[in-house]
């Protein structure tokens, strides 16, 4: 049956644009509280005997505004001593329409807010857009449009379709990056890392996307030397471009993931990113024919410790210097022999050590790592040495080798006696100190460049005066606001050359004539910081208060897709890194946990011939293996859903036809959050989630129809029998408090958490009609199965715990609390199931036949090769078990059993 939700966003939403709530359009949300209004079933008086899908569309419809109106209540009530917690999922890009990937994120960070709250921690799970970027220049290039019109309609219709989802974001701290009330701040930012030294202009030899027109990182360029996003052979330019020295972070950054959680493999991503930071820059001056040209140059050295022992500095025959502006070009060109090492005239004094040295262009075409200017130590380096004699080059011995193998330090000036490895961690910091280089990195990693030369994004705050050279604008002249033009075209040099009247402009400092910087940042600038800005979102004054984001951060679970778990991260935890430094914050890592989900991935169908993707109805699906319609051969395979694969599902007519909740379970069932889901509704995990819902709805009924059977509940009337079952229902409800509770706050296997909630629904389903009559345990471990299942599905749950709240003659104080599930207590486990003893008595069966008991100790109760071993060491397992072959041993996660499959 189609079910359609179009009359969940019944609620009013907010301004996506202002970020200010408007007020309501709708009546208010009646209280709660209120007798008239606490359950759907008290409009009819009648509590439906099954959930059906006219059920389930009425449920979503009533509760989808009460839960959103509690939220927002909630999130007000700053200031109420409770712990707090921050769950945060990566900001979406504003493209207009939601995608699978988009739910499955938010469903998690959702969840995980829902159950925090009933833990009662002050939740943040907030949202904004992505703004800036390509693909809106690009819309707008196409359609003719400005494109901050195009991205405005795109956030108030995502912002939509993410209500209509019943996500409870706090939509208060709404940002956007286009802003500039936000890129104001960024802005703000990129002049702090300036005026410390660490956003910088220098020639460059780029990678350029000939399609999008613009500048791409090192890490924007895949391994074929394609763009990430247009997909064009990138192309080689000699532009001058803007950096942020990252580098001079890259130990700090690899050295503080130790004290990071397990990330799901992402820490070593990062480490693999960063390399091994043994080496580090120095800084130098160059000079032609003994006058200094003012050109300042870093080189790189794996042993700064014998930096005093440099012969020569070495660049690549594709360095800037040789194919740029450069006054030392000419030097360089006149020295230049093509296929082997090149003794210059330019030489080069090390402003660490004051020595002078020349500059060699080597014969190579790549150094280690993304390297190509590096020191040539004869006393470190055999190939340094082999070129340092070919050159007939002089240099000073630093290394000298005591009996026992030692190497101490010689002609290093102060540093001469220590040891190489004392020397190391002296000269590094004295460099760091005297800021001529000195910070420890790898050879494989390079300052992050900002520059792109596009209209729509946040401009650079600097002005460029022929006297002062490159001068930041004044902090309290910010924001510089993109000005609007004419027309886009996309094509040629950055679009705000055009804006002559914004272009040209006064210097700050001389007050003489200047120009703006054209080029704007890319936008992983916006998204390196914008987890501050959520805690503060409206200062007008800074981009955040220290206290407020102290008390915030660190984000104790950060949610989103692998596929940033590389640039953006690197990128947020170099800012909070520096923003640390810069007593801005308290915290040097901006994430505790970090959760990366896979990808939800759609069945394609591909000629098998060419390649070419093939709608559905393209395809006959008569026989076992799919063919064309012409009877041509099809490829099968499951890839990230895209319009272009025709593999793509609407979130919101998956919505329509199988209800919020359902989608919601679904994700969280399919698959472990790290693991692709291949989207296919025939598989177990769709029906299982139907099937459990309308369980949970039937145990409900099973408890309202026992207690209108007339006689008052009275435990004691309960048997041996019956006792024994109540029983094993507490441990059961016990069990799965302990289990869920850990799978939400360890490593969120929301899969196994439902799991667990499904063999308490089972338990409680063949439960006797008696003990469901006259216990306590039934009702209180049904009451405990609503509530676990409330931050998954939450309107399903608030039905159904509306349903137990109207029991006649409640057992438990827990259905006499009032409030909706989702202002309950999270369940925690009796005090009496932990004083458990410290051997457990296991039944054993041997191919389903129970053939007696062993006792095991509780720690190994779980293991099921420990259990395994020591039951064949006993002497029942000699017994029954000594000779025979083993197929597979079966240890129950939920009683204590084990079961043998054997051959006969």
């Amino acid at each position: 049956m189609q079910v359609s939700v179009r009359k969940l966003a019944l609620y009013p939403l907010a301004s996506a644009w202002s970020g200010r709530i408007r007020a309501p359009l709708l009546r208010p949300v009646p209280s709660l509280l209120s007798p008239s209004t606490r359950t759907l079933f008290s409009e009819t008086g009648v509590w439906e005997k099954d959930y059906r899908s006219e059920t389930r569309r009425r449920v979503e419809e009533w509760w989808h505004p009460r839960i959103m109106a509690h939220w927002r209540k909630d999130a007000l009530e700053e200031g109420s001593g409770r712990k707090k917690f921050y769950v945060l999922s990566m900001f979406p890009y504003p493209s207009g329409r939601l995608h699978m990937g988009h739910v499955r994120v938010y469903t998690i960070s959702d969840a995980i807010g829902h159950f925090q709250r009933m833990r009662g921690h002050q939740v943040l799970n907030p949202m904004g857009w992505d703004a800036f970027g390509l693909p809106a220049e690009n819309a707008a290039i196409e359609r003719g449009l400005d494109p901050g019109e195009w991205t405005k309609s795109n956030i108030r219709s995502m912002r939509e379709q993410l209500d209509s989802l019943g996500l409870c974001f706090n939509w208060d701290r709404e940002v956007s990056t286009c802003l500039p009330e936000y890129y104001r701040w960024t802005q703000y930012m990129f002049i702090k890392l300036f005026e410390a030294g660490l956003a910088y202009q220098k020639e460059a030899v780029v990678n350029w996307d000939p399609v999008d027109q613009t500048v791409l990182a090192d890490e924007q360029v895949d391994e074929n030397g394609r763009s990430w996003r247009s997909g064009a052979l990138v192309e080689h330019k000699l532009l001058t471009q803007w950096f942020i020295k990252t580098t001079n972070y890259a130990k700090p950054l690899l050295d503080s993931l130790a004290d990071l959680p397990e990330w799901y493999g992402v820490k070593a991503m990062q480490a693999n990113w960063i390399g091994d930071c043994t080496g580090c820059y120095f800084d130098f001056k160059l000079k032609v024919n003994g006058e200094e040209t003012g050109e300042t140059l870093s080189a790189y050295s794996s042993s700064p410790e014998t930096v005093f022992g440099a012969a020569f500095l070495a660049i690549l025959p594709s360095h800037r210097l040789l194919h740029g502006s450069s006054s030392v070009r000419s030097a360089l060109e006149k020295a230049f022999q093509p296929g082997r090492d090149s003794l210059t005239e330019v030489t080069a004094r090390n402003l660490f050590t004051g020595h002078e040295v020349p500059l060699v262009i080597s014969h190579k075409e790549a150094f280690d790592g993304y390297l190509d200017t590096v020191i040539g130590i004869p006393d470190s380096c055999e190939e340094d040495l082999s070129v340092a004699r070919a050159l007939s080059l002089r240099w000073t011995t630093v290394l000298k080798s005591d009996q026992d193998g030692t190497q101490t330090l010689i002609n290093s000036d102060e540093f001469s006696g220590l040891t190489r490895e004392k020397a190391f961690d002296y000269i590094t910091q004295k460099a760091r100190d005297q800021k001529v280089g000195g910070h420890l990195t790898s050879s494989k990693l390079r300052d992050w460049l900002i520059s792109r030369q596009r209209y729509w994004g946040t401009p650079i705050p600097v002005v460029h005066c022929g006297s002062c050279g490159p001068v930041a604008v004044p902090e309290e002249e910010l924001p510089v606001t993109l000005p609007k033009l004419p027309s886009l075209t996309g094509k040629g040099a950055s679009p705000l050359e055009a804006a002559h009247d914004w272009v040209n402009c006064t210097c700050p400092r001389c007050k003489g004539p200047a120009r703006r910087e054209t080029d704007t940042m890319d936008t992983f600038v916006d998204s390196a910081w914008y987890y501050f800005r959520y805690t503060d979102p409206h200062n007008p004054d800074r981009p955040f208060e220290r206290h407020l984001a102290d008390h915030w951060l660190p984000v104790d679970v950060y949610i989103g897709g692998k596929e940033h778990a590389v640039m953006h991260l690197y990128y947020a935890r170099f800012f909070c890194h520096f923003c640390e430094d810069q007593s801005l914050v308290a915290h040097r890592e901006p994430f505790r946990k970090l959760l990366v989900q896979g990808l939800i991935k759609g069945q394609t169908f591909k000629l098998a011939d060419s390649g070419q993707y093939l709608k559905r109805e393209e395809i006959d699906f008569t026989d076992k293996e799919p063919v064309t319609l012409g009877g041509g051969r099809i490829e099968v395979t499951w890839e990230k859903m895209s319009k272009s694969k025709h593999n793509g599902l609407d979130p919101q007519e998956v919505v329509q036809q199988y209800g919020v909740d359902t989608v919601r379970l679904y994700i969280l069932y399919a698959a472990p959050p790290e693991q692709d889901i291949l989207w296919n509704v025939k598989t177990d995990a769709l029906p299982g989630v139907l099937r459990w819902q309308s369980r949970l709805w039937q145990l409900v009924t099973k408890l309202r129809g026992a207690r209108q059977l007339g006689d008052v509940p009275n435990p004691s009337l309960l048997k041996k029998k019956e006792l024994a079952e109540t029983r094993k229902i507490w441990e059961n409800k016990n069990y799965a408090i302990q289990e869920v509770t850990s799978y939400f706050t360890e490593d969120f296997l929301f899969n196994a958490a439902i799991s667990r909630l499904m063999g308490l629904t089972n338990t409680l389903s063949s439960a006797t009609v008696r003990v469901v009559q006259h216990s306590v345990e039934f009702e209180e471990a049904l009451a405990v199965l609503v509530m676990m299942t409330a931050p998954m599905a939450p309107h399903l749950a608030s039905e159904l715990w509306a349903g137990l709240c109207q029991v006649k003659n409640p057992l438990s104080p827990l259905l006499q609390r009032g409030r909706d599930v989702l202002q309950q207590s999270w369940p925690t486990v009796d005090p009496e199931y932990l004083k458990v003893p410290d051997f457990v008595e296991l039944s054993v069966l041997i191919n389903n036949k129970a053939c007696g008991t062993v006792t095991v100790p509780l720690q190994a109760s779980k293991d099921t090769e420990r259990v395994q071993q020591l039951i064949l060491e006993s002497p029942l397992g000699k017994k029954f078990l000594g000779k025979r072959s083993i197929k597979r041993a079966i240890l129950s996660p939920r009683t204590a059993l084990i079961n043998f499959l054997i051959d006969e």
